[in-house]
């Protein structure tokens, strides 16, 4: 399995420490005993956005145009400012959430997320009229084309490009981007072994184009009945044949969205515009009020906060439109009524937590007393109170497709840990004074949280080792087989909402190996068959209870990790941005959703 394209951010933030780390706090409130997974933790003034399961959309609910916005304007430019400049702008070579964020104002994909004004979404057809067919439980899928679609160039946009997307995805040089769909189409996760690409002439026998009927078809090797969902992926993007580039094609990419590239200087700024051969009529996802975006790159994040805080000249057009609201800043935000008014604030769609070695830690009793010992609302009021987020006691996150909440260990009644009753377990095992050898990345912030966790540990009868790691090497580190750690930092964010995303990667034992994600090393053959027969469920709804079910047989039968939180962030913009709305899927503000106040 790739590394997670939002895990790729979950990495970064703690990697820096101080301003990142802590990007998740925001302008939520809450009770100062904290709230559930399920919480919002709104604040009066404050966009304030809650995670919630995705449903499938039907042929209805994909036809175009996209709601309008109320008070929505056309006209002006919207300025997003990001740290960094963006490392791809090729569909297929696009996988983490920031390129992706700027990839959905000019790249479609055969499906794609609907969102509404209180940030429920629903997975609908974008380039396709609805999320597909499959006659035989998800083995086979087919999706028809929308009549009217067009590149930037006037030219029509065809199966042949949307089969050429995802065949550009074998490609030597794409390496960077998603493998799932290439996987699924070979039956074999070396698939370039298996197929090297569309440009030695030849097509993948496993995708069958109509282009009378506008249809094209996918025979996967087994079924996947999720392959929607995994579709919605820039990564799947369409490509058009005859304006292909190859290797080129990273820097000038031709727009099927509502925007195109006007001009781009790496690593300072690039500018997008209308794309005129869009047709609204086609689109039931993306609006497209401003005339143009201009992107700025290379703020850091404290000067950033502190130029949308005074609010003037273009900046009252900026956001931010990755880098969060920092620490040192937070309260601020927190206490501004005018600042609050002008921020969006989201859970992120991930869970954040400590996986515990199963290879070493091997007696069930230990590790439940180490997840009733573990000192979560200590460790949240380092990263910022409630307003940091929710108290995690699920793998799943809130906006995976089925997820139901459950506290099997009382960690909302006791988030302070409970010793007395950690203590007790390992009497009963026999396991008092147990040595736990617990990995962080070393940071200002991480620093202080293992104080925290070192106590909690103590008092509950086991013998800490506290191991700060060089944040540079940590997951390589961490993700040995034949490391040294019993509980390690850790955070996963899925690739798309259902729950294979969530728990094939990180608990099926055919995933354990060195640079894998499997870190808790589970290995249970009862379970990896779950996993099997859970993937292969039909019925989205059915297939969610399911995945549910296991999240909840995992932390019952089996207590693999120490859930942390589910983390919220806070993006402030400016006083003439409009329409800010946070994006579960990205964990951003959605570009294609602003407009400029009139």
């Amino acid at each position: 399995m790739s590394l997670s394209r939002r895990n790729f951010v979950i990495a970064t933030s703690v990697a820096v420490g101080g301003s990142m780390a802590l990007a998740a706090c925001s302008s939520g409130g809450g009770s100062d005993s904290g709230s559930g997974s399920g919480g919002s933790g709104a604040t009066t003034g404050a966009a304030n956005f809650t995670a919630t399961s995705v449903k499938v959309g039907t042929a209805a609910d994909s036809k175009g145009p996209a709601p309008e916005i109320p008070g929505a304007v056309k006209g002006g430019t919207i300025r997003p400012i990001g740290l960094s400049d963006f490392s791809h702008l090729d569909p297929q070579r696009i996988y983490f959430a920031w390129n992706s964020q700027v990839g959905n104002l000019y790249i479609r994909a055969l499906t794609g997320y609907k969102t509404a004004p209180d940030g429920a979404q629903t997975l609908v057809g974008d380039l396709a009229t609805d999320t597909g067919t499959t006659p035989d439980g998800g083995k086979t899928w087919t999706f028809t084309l929308k009549d009217g679609l067009k590149w930037e160039d006037g030219s029509e946009l065809t199966v042949e490009d949307v089969r050429h997307g995802i065949e550009r995805g074998f490609a030597s040089f794409t390496t960077d981007g998603a493998g799932y769909v290439q996987a699924a189409l070979t039956g074999n996760q070396d698939f370039r072994s298996v197929y090297k690409g569309p440009y030695s002439g030849k097509h993948l026998s496993s995708i069958v184009t109509d282009t009378g009927a506008k249809t094209i078809t996918f025979h996967l090797k087994k079924a996947h009945p999720d392959l929607n969902f995994t579709l919605a992926m820039t990564s799947y993007g369409a490509v058009p044949v005859k304006l292909d580039t190859k290797e080129k094609y990273d820097k000038d990419p031709v727009s099927s969205g509502p925007y195109r590239i006007k001009s781009h200087a790496p690593d300072k700024s690039m500018v997008l515009v209308r794309n005129e051969h869009w047709d609204p009529a086609t689109d039931a996802i993306h609006n497209a009020y401003p005339d143009s975006f201009a992107f700025e790159f290379g703020p850091q994040p404290i000067p950033l906060a502190d130029r949308l805080i005074a609010d003037s000249g273009d900046d009252q057009f900026a956001l931010m439109a990755y880098s969060a609201v920092p620490a040192e800043r937070i309260q601020q935000v927190l206490t501004n009524g005018d600042l609050k008014k002008r921020s969006v604030v989201g859970l992120v769609g991930a869970t954040y937590y400590y996986a515990i070695n199963m290879k070493r830690i091997k007696d069930l009793k230990v590790r439940q007393a180490l997840i009733h010992a573990w000192p979560l609302e200590q460790i949240r009021s380092i990263y910022g109170g409630p307003s940091a987020g929710d108290y995690a006691t699920t793998i799943l996150p809130p906006s995976i497709l089925g997820r139901k909440e459950f506290d099997v260990y009382g960690k909302l009644k006791k988030p302070q840990g409970d010793p007395a009753k950690a203590k007790q377990l390992l009497t009963e095992a026999g396991k008092v004074g147990t040595t736990i050898v617990y990995a962080y990345q070393q940071s200002d912030t991480y620093d202080k949280t293992q104080v925290v966790i070192v106590n909690a540990l103590k008092a509950a009868g086991f013998n800490p080792v506290a191991k700060p790691l060089n944040p540079t090497n940590y997951y390589d580190q961490i993700q040995q087989i034949d490391n040294k750690f019993d509980v390690m930092w850790f955070g996963w964010s899925p690739d798309w909402p259902t729950g294979y995303t969530m728990l094939q990667p990180l608990f099926d034992g055919r995933a354990i190996g060195n640079g894998q994600n499997n870190v808790s090393q589970l290995n249970v053959p009862a379970i990896n068959r779950t996993i099997d027969k859970d993937d292969a469920i039909a019925d989205p709804k059915a297939q969610g209870a399911a995945w549910s079910a296991l999240d909840e047989q995992l932390m019952k039968e089996q207590a693999p990790i120490i859930p942390e939180t589910y983390q919220r962030r806070t993006y402030l913009y400016g006083s003439k941005v409009g329409g800010a709305l946070f994006d579960p899927q990205f964990d951003s503000a959605i570009l294609y959703k602003l407009y400029v106040k009139a």
